[in-house]
């Protein structure tokens, strides 16, 4: 068979959007909506580029080439090694996974819990409840499709509905003006918060285990698994860009009244306890621990499949406990100790991500000239690295000096100059240089 039918191409559209729609996907748009103001669509539109787009193409660059490991495999074989190494320790048990317990926990738990009640022995029960069930669950990836796609995904978007659907009749007046983060520059700023989501890493991932349920489904044939994964693809941008407008207008709609959350999971807080009263609260946390548990079985699956592959000898069922195991401890350890560890990784490998899945697209012209990988990563990547030092406090002197005089230093995007540099003198080092590698 060389296609899905239309139900189960439907199914996996939907496994890929649940994989993606966590809970930092729930809280930065509602509070992009409720900063922006009047300006809420043009930042939308910046948003929709770095947290639907981008992570879309992620997915098709991966099935394109045939794996994460074979596209960073264009740049160096150390470098597919490190490079898809971290990306799997940080968005795997590093960060992201622990932090779906503790996110659920908060919004889903903690404002349940009865005063006298010691809130750490009931997140320590919770959390190790929370990851058994995601062990469970991901025990079986194959079957992922029909446990994501054909009940919690519905789920969530059916209690997504019922909250935009009331909110479009909730009277609270029109928006108001935006802060001053979004006065002038809001695609901008929409583009940067979208980049926070990290869902571009996310879908280098993702790409083993959608092709792993499409190949269970019996599509056989390399070109349309490919061919699939697009349409999966479509599928979850088209519910990210529905769900992302919808949860902008919530947080736009009480602009005008209620503009001083910290984050968006105070602005829904706020939203659907105006609009529900008090059941909203359960209301909410059953959509953080959907969505939160969607997300927290997608990357157990993908790390164990992709750390099964690295070392056969240990097999599925042993890396998925280890990562739900390091998960539960680092959960209750407290993300905030990893944070300051994490994030600077996880900002310097975001922008050789998506040059990466750009030079995966750009392949059938580039693939003749064998420095352009190499000489392009390596200047982002760089750019990147001495980026983050500079705001760790790091003195670089005359490095600091060149970095700050590039166009979109202050938007922190000073590597995209760097990066078609790179393009560039890949290119004519490879014209100039007569012998070839190998595409």
């Amino acid at each position: 068979m060389n296609q899905l039918t239309k139900k189960n191409t439907i199914l996996v559209g939907l496994t890929l959007f649940s994989m993606f729609f966590g809970a930092g996907n729930l809280i930065f748009p509602p509070f992009l909506g409720n900063q922006a103001g009047v300006n809420v669509w043009i930042a939308m539109a910046g948003f929709a580029v770095t947290a639907i787009g981008f992570p879309i193409l992620g997915v098709a660059a991966v099935a394109k080439s045939g794996g994460l490991d074979v596209l960073a495999r264009r740049v160096h074989p150390v470098f597919a090694s490190i490079f898809t190494l971290l990306i799997y320790v940080s968005i795997g048990p590093g960060l992201a996974i622990p932090r779906t317990a503790s996110t659920s926990f908060e919004m889903a738990v903690l404002p349940f819990i009865p005063t006298g009640i010691d809130a750490g022995k009931v997140q320590l029960i919770y959390s190790a409840a929370f990851f058994f069930v995601a062990f469970l669950i991901a025990l079986k990836p194959e079957k992922l499709t029909e446990c994501l796609g054909k009940f919690l995904t519905p789920c969530l978007l059916a209690l997504i509905f019922i909250v935009f659907v009331r909110a479009l009749f909730f009277k609270s007046g029109s928006f108001g003006a935006s802060t001053e983060a979004y006065q002038a520059g809001s695609f901008v700023k929409g583009f940067l918060e979208g980049y926070q989501t990290m869902d571009t890493i996310a879908a280098l991932n993702f790409g083993i285990v959608i092709a792993l349920g499409i190949r269970a489904k019996g599509v056989t044939e390399e070109r349309a698994v490919v061919k699939e994964t697009m349409k999966a693809g479509l599928i979850a941008g088209g519910l990210l860009l529905a769900i992302y407008s919808a949860l902008c207008y919530i947080g736009a709609m009480v602009s005008g009244t209620y503009q001083n959350g910290e984050n968006g999971a105070q602005v829904l807080t706020y939203v659907v306890q105006k609009i529900f009263g008090q059941a909203g609260l359960v209301l909410l946390g059953v959509i953080f621990l959907i969505a939160c548990l969607n997300t927290c079985v997608g990357l157990l699956c993908c790390c164990s499949e992709y750390f099964k592959e690295l070392i056969p000898k240990v097999p599925y069922i042993v890396w998925s406990a280890v990562f739900a195991g390091i998960s539960f401890l680092v959960s209750n350890l407290g993300l905030s100790n990893i944070l300051k560890v994490s994030v600077p990784i996880l900002q310097t490998i975001y922008p050789m991500a998506i040059v990466l899945i750009v030079l995966a697209f750009l392949h059938p012209w580039i693939a003749k000239w064998r420095f352009v990988y190499p000489v392009t990563i390596l200047m982002t990547g760089l750019t990147s690295v001495f980026y983050i030092l500079g705001t760790l406090g790091v003195k670089m002197g005359v490095i600091t000096t060149v970095l700050k005089s590039l166009p979109l230093y202050k938007e922190q995007l000073v590597w995209i100059i760097p990066a078609i540099f790179g393009l560039a003198v890949g290119i004519l080092s490879s014209i100039l240089l007569p012998k070839r590698g190998k595409k």
